[in-house]
């Protein structure tokens, strides 16, 4: 074994709201149908955060805490938080503020990262870093995402697809090869038209016009993002696979962004992994955007075994992807 510093994941949590959002519920609301949902995406539900003024620190936290204490470990031992998501709980300040003031994580410093639905891979990568630098010994990351915060209910084109949820895992150092041992990121704005948020930025700040024109909802253009995604996230995952030396038989699990079973199935072909390697939850939550991939961890946790391959992958938008190499630290308990 190596005596090479890694950042392994040492603990996993996850929390969804209570109200699930069915697919006939959606019947009802825009023109649409359960099959046309389920044909084209895989999802059968999605929960929604429904109580006002809870926003998606709140759901962090519910992530966070029972986490950390079934782990021993108080908040004041956590070092930094990282906190994956773009519907925060303001434009500032940064939600990891709001998490760290809520769990009473006084010792920590921290900040959100934005990168759409890739938001958690990018802070896995970095609260990798950190670690590794030998500076810090605990580094919270979370992937948390209140989607229906920013949905319009009558667009059938994003409303079936989006739900809320958070996830988190924590960071710790290792020694021993386990943890992330590769990644390969990307990103490309010019492809930001195609999946955006257009207005409440600096572009296009609030104004009566732009609450008219419904320019504060996520606007999809669905089929040039499922191209680009299919494509990007199978080849990111085939490449840190080959420079890696691994084939389909030596990872374990692909943890996929949960957009679409298609963009999932394709990924998977692409890796030449047996289907029962991939982790699928889209059917429950439909896509909590940087939630999915903690989720999955949480999902699927007593099902991984110390030393097991795993290969995370995600696309996002505007556009954002990548694929992270890691090998799992500990056995289920």
């Amino acid at each position: 074994m190596s005596n090479k510093l890694t950042a392994a994941i040492t603990a996993v949590g996850g929390y969804v709201p209570p109200y699930v959002l069915t697919n006939q519920e959606l019947e009802s609301m825009v023109d649409t149908t359960d099959e046309w949902i389920q044909a084209r995406t895989g999802i059968l539900e999605r929960h929604i955060l429904k109580e006002k003024g809870k926003g998606t620190s709140d759901m962090a936290v519910e992530a966070i805490l029972p986490m950390l204490e079934k782990k021993g470990i108080s908040p004041l031992e956590l070092d930094a938080i990282l906190c994956g998501t773009v519907t925060g709980d303001y434009i500032f300040p940064a939600t990891a503020n709001v998490i760290a003031d809520k769990i009473g994580a006084k010792n920590a410093w921290g900040f959100d990262v934005s990168a759409a639905c890739s938001g958690f891979l990018f802070s896995l990568e970095t609260g990798a870093r950190l670690i590794e630098s030998g500076k810090y010994k605990k580094v919270l990351v979370v992937g948390a995402d209140k989607m229906s915060s920013i949905i319009n209910y009558e667009d059938r084109n994003t409303c079936i697809i989006f739900g809320d949820g958070a996830g988190c895992v924590l960071l710790e150092p290792n020694t021993e090869g386990y943890g992330l041992l590769d990644s390969q990121l990307h990103v490309d704005g010019s492809g930001r038209e195609f999946l955006i948020q257009p207005a409440g930025g600096s572009v296009l700040p609030p104004s009566h016009e732009t609450v008219e024109d419904k320019l504060h909802y996520v606007h999809q253009e669905g089929k040039t993002v499922f191209k680009f995604a299919v494509t990007n996230m199978a080849n990111v995952s085939y490449e840190v696979m080959q420079r890696n030396g691994l084939t389909g038989d030596d990872v374990d699990w692909l943890v996929p962004h949960q957009a679409n079973l298609r963009i999932i199935d394709a990924t998977a072909e692409r890796m030449g992994l047996d289907k029962n390697k991939v982790l699928i939850n889209i059917h429950r939550y439909g896509n909590t955007t940087s939630g999915t991939l903690p989720l999955c961890l949480f999902d699927f946790e007593k099902q991984f075994k110390k030393g097991d391959n795993l290969i995370f992958s995600t696309f996002g938008g505007g556009f954002t992807w990548g694929a992270i190499y890691l090998k799992w630290a500990y056995d289920p308990n």
